[in-house]
């Protein structure tokens, strides 16, 4: 990754891309897609204040998965969340 990635903008594919992801997401889950945008942004703030991490590759779904208690599948978050630096504490 070059300097210049970082100032690279985001053209009009990628942010529907984007979007038609979080749709697709927020759809397993049964919950709207300005919910998982919310449990996004939340994931994104805690984490950055531990860590510089990358936003632009960050990957959050929902999944499903079988339970340990014999209960079926069920839904399962699932975050790829490349890590750049760990913040020191002061």
């Amino acid at each position: 990754m070059s300097v210049f990635d970082l100032f690279k903008k985001k053209n009009s594919g990628s942010y529907a891309k984007d979007r038609l992801k979080l749709l697709l997401v927020s759809d397993r889950a049964n919950c709207s897609p300005e919910l998982m945008e919310m449990i996004k942004n939340d994931i994104i703030n805690v984490i950055s204040k531990y860590m510089e991490i990358d936003t632009e590759a960050l990957d959050i779904q929902i999944t499903q998965t079988e339970s340990d208690g014999n209960n079926g599948a069920v839904p399962a978050l699932y975050a790829n969340i490349p890590i750049r630096d760990l913040r020191q504490k002061n």
